[in-house]
This record gives C-alpha cells, sequence and structure tokens, in this order.
C-alpha cells in the first residue's frame, strides 16, 4: 500500500488580505482598510490543505524560510493532516508572501516570491514522491527553479506508475510556452480555469479550447465559476452546473475545486462525481475569507457537504 494518496511540490507562503479598500488607490495617501485575514496562501499550500481535510494522505514538498511567516505556514499545513517531512529551507531567503487588495469582484495581487522562485530539482526527495498513487502540479509558471527540469520530472513520476495532474495558474510573463507543451503531454488530469485554457489552446473560445485540450490530455476540466464547470474525456462532454452560494471571497476557490475534484479522483469516482465535488468544494471555500478558512471549520464543511450534495 503506497504511502500517500498523493505528493505535491511547489510553493507556500502567506495571504495578506485588505477588504475594504476604494479602488483608486492613490498614493501618497493613507488608505484605510475595513478589515483584515492572513490566511495560507499559494495554489500548491492551499490545495494540501483542502486535500488533507477532505481525507486524502497528502504529502507535500516545500521550500520555506527560517522565519515566522514559514512557520505559519507549515504550523496551517500540519493542521490539517499535511505530512512535511521533506520540507527544506532556505539559509538566506524569506518565505514569500502575497498582498491581495480585493475591490468588488476584481482585486490587486502584490507577490514577493521570496523561497517560491528557489524550490529545485536538488530539493525534491524522488523516493517520497512517488511514494503516492498520484502527483499533482500548481501554479507550473512560477516553479522557476524546477522549469529547466519538469519534463524530466513529470516522465520519471510516470515512469513510475503515478497518474497526473496539473493546473498551470497564470503565466505572469503572458507566454504559456516553454516547457509546457512537452510536459501535458504526461498529464491525466488537466484543471485549467477559462482564462487559462483559452491562452494555452490559442483562442478565445472556451468550448474549441476545452476541444483542442481534450485531444492531448485524456480528461480536462475547465474551472468557469458561477458557470459551473465544462470537462471532457475522450468523446465524452459534460456541463456541471455551479453550487449557488452567497460568496464571502473567492480567494482560493479555484484551488478548493481542484481538491475536491482530486479527493474524488482518489476514489475512483466518476468523472461527473468528481466534477461535483469540485464545484462543492470550490463553493464551500467561498463562504469564508481566503481559500483555506473555510475548511478549518470541519463541521461547517460536513453539514455542507451533506445538505448540497444531493
Amino acid at each position: 500500500m503506497k504511502k500517500f494518496d498523493i505528493t505535491l511540490a511547489g510553493e507556500i507562503n502567506l495571504d495578506l488580505i485588505l477588504y475594504g479598500l476604494p479602488s483608486a488607490m492613490e498614493t501618497e495617501r493613507e488608505l484605510l482598510a475595513s478589515d483584515f485575514q492572513m490566511t495560507l496562501g499559494s495554489s500548491s499550500a492551499i490545495l494540501a490543505h483542502n486535500l488533507g481535510v477532505l481525507g486524502a494522505r497528502v504529502g507535500f514538498i516545500t521550500r520555506v524560510g527560517h522565519d515566522p511567516l514559514g512557520r505559519i505556514a507549515m504550523e496551517r499545513l500540519q493542521q490539517a493532516g499535511v505530512n512535511l517531512d521533506c520540507v527544506t529551507f532556505s539559509p538566506a531567503t524569506a518565505t514569500g508572501v502575497t498582498l491581495l487588495l480585493p475591490h468588488g469582484t476584481e482585486r490587486h495581487i502584490l507577490t514577493y516570491p521570496g523561497t517560491i522562485f528557489e524550490l529545485s530539482i536538488e530539493h525534491l526527495d524522488f523516493a517520497y514522491l512517488t511514494s503516492a498513487r498520484h502527483f499533482h502540479m500548481s501554479s507550473f509558471f512560477l516553479q522557476r527553479g524546477l522549469t529547466p527540469h519538469l519534463p524530466e520530472l513529470f516522465s520519471r513520476i510516470k515512469q513510475a506508475g503515478l497518474t497526473i495532474s496539473l493546473d498551470t495558474n497564470d503565466d505572469p510573463e503572458d507566454q504559456w510556452e516553454g516547457a509546457l507543451p512537452e510536459v501535458l503531454k504526461m498529464v491525466n488530469v488537466f484543471l485549467p480555469n477559462r482564462k487559462e485554457a483559452c491562452r494555452i489552446a490559442g483562442t478565445c473560445d472556451v468550448e474549441e479550447a476545452t476541444r483542442i485540450l481534450a485531444d492531448r490530455i485524456p480528461v480536462v476540466v475547465v474551472k468557469m465559476g458561477a458557470q459551473g464547470a465544462l470537462a471532457r474525456w475522450n468523446e465524452v462532454r459534460m456541463e456541471v452546473p455551479a453550487v449557488a452560494v452567497q460568496a464571502v471571497d473567492t480567494i482560493g476557490a479555484g484551488d478548493s475545486f481542484n481538491a475536491g475534484f482530486l479527493s474524488a479522483y482518489l476514489q475512483d469516482s466518476s468523472l461527473e462525481a468528481c466534477v461535483r465535488m469540485g464545484n462543492l468544494a470550490g463553493a464551500y471555500s467561498t463562504q469564508h475569507p481566503g481559500g483555506t478558512e473555510a475548511f478549518c471549520d470541519r463541521s461547517g464543511l460536513r453539514q455542507f457537504l451533506a445538505t448540497r450534495s444531493s
């Protein structure tokens, strides 16, 4: 029996979120926020945390600094049951941090990468990563220390018999190239949002983008927010509507969708069941600020799943 259901290699940081700021951010002014939250951030860490809460056995390799932010982030993951035995520490670089400034449905996102860019192939324990049935990577374009070795990494993991899922998240350079075409050939499940799918496929039409990607990848699931999700598996196409909720905060909803989808996928559920679980997890995450705070309320999560799953 494998030690883990899923392993991840990726970034970690905290999110500092200031609410109630004016849309026009004037310089040389002291602008006041109406609320503040400090939550576990970064797509990889949010996914690992929420998968752990959903019951998956999760192993996570990341790199942090010797600083309070790194300690807090690690504690949050440990509380969710995530194994951190192979995390490495940077002697000189601080843990990354993201400052989020929501303005209604839009937001400014300001990130200091810190140790995010330092994670390299030398920091990965291959035996640890392959002691699972499945491997996932998020934030493909932020893994700059790993980028030259990602085709090699994915190939070795594939040869070890694991299935692989990927969520690229945004490309800060807006190029959507590099090692991605080669890596996509080894991916079993691809989990982009609408914009990412279209940029990677080279089209403005999400239907066409999904079809193009499904010609290269066995399972493609495109997250479309309030419109739910569009999925393709071989010749099967399905749209699964979103779960209607009054959202408090959409930060991390896509990563939470991934957690719900993969938690069902790891139980060999049908594609429709996986997408529905993704929609449920994504919707639940919006009920609290940040990407993991809702999942810290485990009784609330159980009640939400029990009442919305039917």
